[in-house]
């Protein structure tokens, strides 16, 4: 405790001009300790109805040269969780997804418990990857951010571990979800490995890094322009933010997805989900898309516990049972 209160005590004395992208020694320390105590919170909230597993996966090099990993060729070390249904017999194959999480520099918090424990007690696999920007694995981790790029390799790497290495994994029934910046990752693995995949859920996602760096705060551009990431801003590399946004990919879609989104989000505007669907739309795909004029909760509508995040989140689940086949029955389906 006398720890904990030393920590905070230094944080608080922090150089309050510090950009938020310039983040200390002692915050990164923090955010490692605050990942280990939300460890604990995830056996309380799902440890009687799931098994919790942590392993290490690899990634491809950095983008970057800033961890000197690139010019030795060496693999970016990432860790995930891994649920799955208490008392699974291995001897029966089970469906998977592949579970990205949200924010630009986050990682698989137990406020994910809610839709974990749904997911497991339907009989998925779930593998959640804590790919390179992740907070709570240090400094290092942190500055390998590659957003849109080859982090969405890490969430691919996570699919080929689990289908490899997990008994009861059933490789021709896996699935990627993900909301906001995970949406990102599973419309990204839906076009780049459509022979991996049997589907896609994107909640809320980001689809449009040129139009968001237009509409948000210099603070936010910073996460993106600082030195050990992109290094530029949209305006003076435009190309590179298309790349890492998939509603410039729209073409390469081949396996069924879906998109949840709401025009009162506050985080990810109504014009990047627009611009999405005009993609597809263009390019002659079918997309099953809800769009939500005003959904209580916003940005988070989805993820929350009102009735109507339980009727939406069993309209995914719905949509995830069709292609996927889990054995138990979605616990929202009376709802709809």
């Amino acid at each position: 405790m006398d720890d904990l209160k030393e920590l905070v005590s230094s944080v608080e004395s922090e150089d309050p001009e510090t950009e938020s992208y310039e983040r200390t020694e002692t915050e990164h320390k923090l955010d490692v300790l605050e990942r280990r105590i939300d460890d604990v919170l995830w056996y309380q909230r799902i440890g009687d109805d799931a098994t919790i597993d942590q392993v290490t996966i690899v990634g491809p090099p950095p983008a970057n040269d800033t961890r000197r990993l690139e010019r030795t060729g060496n693999r970016v070390k990432v860790p995930a969780y891994v649920f799955a249904p208490a008392g699974l017999d291995p001897g029966e194959k089970r469906p998977v997804l592949v579970f990205a999480h949200g924010g630009v520099h986050a990682n698989f918090d137990s406020a994910y418990a809610n839709i974990v424990r749904e997911l497991t007690g339907q009989g998925y696999i779930i593998i959640a990857p804590e790919y390179r920007g992740s907070t709570g694995y240090g400094q290092d981790h942190y500055e390998l951010i590659d957003y849109g790029g080859r982090e969405v390799d890490d969430t691919w790497a996570a699919r080929e571990w689990v289908v490899e290495h997990h008994e009861a994994a059933d490789p021709e029934r896996v699935g990627v979800l993900g909301w906001s910046h995970g949406g990102l990752h599973a419309l990204f693995n839906a076009f780049d490995h459509p022979d991996g995949y049997a589907c896609a859920f994107a909640g809320v996602p980001v689809t449009d890094l040129v139009a968001r760096m237009g509409y948000k705060e210099q603070a936010y551009r910073d996460l993106y322009e600082a030195k050990y990431h992109i290094g530029a801003a949209a305006s003076d590399d435009p190309q590179e933010y298309r790349d890492r946004s998939p509603a410039w990919h729209a073409s390469e879609l081949e396996i069924p997805l879906r998109v949840h989104a709401t025009r009162n989000d506050g985080d990810v505007d109504e014009i990047e989900i627009d611009r999405l669907i005009e993609a597809f739309d263009a390019h002659d795909k079918a997309v099953a898309v809800e769009f939500h004029d005003d959904a209580p909760g916003a940005h988070a509508f989805e993820r929350i516990d009102t009735a109507f995040a339980k009727r939406s989140r069993g309209r995914v689940y719905e949509y995830l049972a069709a292609h996927l086949s889990p054995p138990n029955e979605n616990p929202f389906g009376e709802l709809n």
